[in-house]
């Protein structure tokens, strides 16, 4: 098993009036040669944007943009025509493909809203845009794995090209989940949302994070109350 550890407080920071960004790799004007990405995980932005700001339309190309709520609503809008605004439970799924342009502002006038950003790079380059969401309650797998992205398409899950895998786990203290890789040359990526948990004779705390190759199947233990996510990736 090979293991990288990536501490809460060693992450990229932008910092403006309206918005405090944690990077866990290479983004805007943070770079750091070492942590460009985890395979074909390249963004996991930790992101805060505060009452009625957000950001204004930009384009995207080739990427898989997944937006996970933590706290407050984020508005969203795109041109697929796509619209809507997503509380904690509900996740999106944004394919760029050829060409799309999106913006995301706080919807709430007057209480911060934030939410992880992750971007994984597709299977391949020219894929149709496309924008997704779905509603996922986490406590009704306590203690154990909720999957919410996979390749394939399922009445359950949301979807991406490419042949990745994102779960959720919330864990009561002293509980343990076993992750089991689904796919042959893939690594995970353990982020730590809250709490504390032990991987092997890792102790990491809330925003730590840990990538994870060359395993078959690892244990995760919490030390305390704990919300996870988990990105598995191709790592070639």
């Amino acid at each position: 098993m090979h293991t990288t550890i990536h501490r809460a407080g060693s992450r990229g920071l932008t910092e403006t009036d309206w918005l405090t960004s944690r990077h866990s790799f290479s983004f805007g004007e943070y770079y750091d040669p070492e942590r460009i990405n985890f395979g074909a995980l390249r963004v996991l932005n930790d992101d805060t944007v505060a009452a009625g700001a957000g950001f204004g339309t930009h384009p995207h190309r080739d990427m898989e943009i997944i937006s996970i709520p933590l706290a407050g609503a984020l508005e969203h809008k795109d041109s697929t025509g796509a619209t809507g605004v997503l509380r904690p439970g509900k996740i999106q799924v944004m394919s760029a493909g050829t060409g799309i342009r999106h913006s995301e502002y706080n919807h709430s006038q007057e209480d911060p809203v934030s939410f992880l950003q992750i971007w994984i790079t597709p299977s391949r380059t020219g894929f149709p845009p496309r924008y997704d969401e779905k509603d996922f309650d986490v406590q009704s797998a306590k203690n154990a794995l909720l999957t919410i992205i996979t390749p394939e398409k399922t009445d359950s899950t949301l979807w991406l090209n490419q042949d990745a895998r994102l779960s959720l786990a919330s864990l009561d203290a002293n509980a343990s989940v076993e992750y089991r890789m689904q796919g042959s040359g893939h690594g995970l990526y353990v982020f730590v949302i809250e709490g504390a948990v032990r991987i092997g004779e890792h102790e990491l705390g809330k925003r730590d994070a840990i990538g994870i190759s060359e395993f078959e199947s690892v244990a995760i233990v919490a030390g305390a109350a704990s919300e996870l996510l988990l990105i598995e990736v191709p790592m070639g």
